[in-house]
């Protein structure tokens, strides 16, 4: 008898079949948005979830579903998965890392410029017809080029961004929870370890790419952002809960920041309104892994380690080893 799975929102076809394959699947190819109660239902019975980071999967949830054995995530984050309660409950979580790291360091590249560069403010500005004549001074902002970089959370996708400004010549500072190793450091144009302060104070454009956590929960708020130049820019492609989104808004408002580059937000999808009051912020709907040959890659991923995990082996991408050593 095959084992029972369900697939918590639409994903590509062919992965839906290649599950099919190996599992009884139940899926939500209509894409609804579940909540933990619905969830939890949904879970009965099953074996394995495919989930995303949309799906809160807690502690609950393991309780009512004690036949579950493995959650795997369509992301490389995970904070919506209660990993400790998984632990303690023997059931093992994934994510998908490694496979968006280079289209995922691209998007910031493309988030940054386009922030530093008044894209979309110039756009929305011809696109309602005010253009009449040149000036010397229209949309003016910060180089990029020549700029100093300032990287928070330099792993995979932070040290993919930071390779990529060897292009730009750019200075490249960089704040983790530790330093890198000498020789990562080199192939990431030289970037030079700095604390979150030091880093604040000089970086002209501020990237981040840091995991989301308790201990990461507004990294970035009113007394940081006070610390940064005015002519930087700062750009958040990592979780929302890393900025304190009301201090951005209030920063932008006055003039602390040039601007600011958002594709993550606190509660989204039901971000702050009044974001798109301010003319220079940049926002995207939590897109940077968007390009099709990455999504389907870490489609693939996860079902990977759904199929590695129900068949009894050690999924590639285990958050929680302790179950595969316990079982």
């Amino acid at each position: 008898m095959k084992a029972k799975i369900f697939v918590a929102r639409a994903i590509f076809p062919e992965v839906l079949e290649r599950l099919a394959q190996h599992f009884d699947v139940e899926s939500n190819q209509e894409d609804r948005i579940y909540g933990a109660d619905e969830l939890r239902q949904k879970a009965q019975g099953k074996d394995g979830l495919f989930t995303t980071p949309s799906e809160p999967v807690n502690a609950a949830l393991f309780a009512a579903n004690p036949q579950l054995k493995a959650v795997c995530n369509m992301a490389v984050g995970y904070n919506n998965i209660d990993v400790a309660a998984a632990t303690a409950a023997g059931v093992m979580a994934t994510n998908t890392p490694e496979v968006l790291n280079e289209t995922t360091a691209d998007f910031a590249w493309a988030l940054m410029m386009a922030t530093a560069r008044r894209i979309t403010e110039s756009e929305h500005w011809l696109r309602a017809g005010h253009w009449k004549k040149w000036s010397y001074d229209s949309f003016t902002g910060p180089d990029v080029h020549g700029a100093t970089l300032g990287i928070i959370g330099m792993g995979r996708i932070g040290q993919a961004i930071a390779r990529r400004s060897m292009g730009f010549d750019m200075n490249v500072i960089y704040h983790n929870r530790s330093q890198l190793k000498p020789e990562l450091e080199a192939r990431a144009n030289n970037a030079k370890y700095v604390g979150k302060e030091e880093l604040l104070r000089q970086a002209d454009h501020v990237v981040l790419v840091l995991p989301y956590s308790k201990e990461s929960h507004h990294t970035i708020a009113a007394a940081e952002l006070a610390l940064m130049k005015p002519t930087a820019t700062l750009t958040n492609i990592a979780r929302g809960g890393i900025v304190d989104d009301a201090a951005l808004i209030q920063t932008l408002r006055t003039g602390g920041i040039a601007a600011a580059g958002l594709d993550v937000f606190e509660n989204e999808p039901a971000f702050n309104p009044e974001f798109l009051k301010l003319s220079n912020v940049v926002l995207t709907p939590h897109i940077a892994s968007a390009s099709t040959p990455t999504r389907l890659a870490m489609a693939n991923c996860a079902a990977d380690n759904l199929i590695a995990a129900l068949a009894g082996q050690t999924p590639p991408n285990l958050l929680n080893p302790d179950v595969a050593r316990k079982g």
